[in-house]
């Protein structure tokens, strides 16, 4: 005769399971709408241009760099 687990162990298990499952579930659930609203504020603050200001000292930026590597290659000689 094969020796099975009782009954009330199996449904421990199992119910153990599902509540992890559904822990998971939600956490991930909270997490993705989390990161919507996130994405929503980026758009709102975007059309509302307030984004638009970070933007431009990004180019800016760039551009002084780009100067720079240019000043650089002339003063060590480099054409370009």
């Amino acid at each position: 005769m094969t020796d099975f687990p009782p009954m009330t162990t199996i449904l421990i298990v199992c119910a153990t399971t599902l509540t992890i499952t559904s822990l998971l579930c939600g956490a991930a659930l909270r997490a993705w709408r989390g990161w919507l609203e996130l994405r929503r504020l980026e758009l709102d603050m975007a059309k509302s241009g307030e984004l638009k200001g970070e933007i431009g000292v990004r180019i800016e930026l760039a551009d002084v760099r780009e100067r720079l590597k240019k000043l650089e290659a002339i003063a060590s000689g480099v054409e370009l």
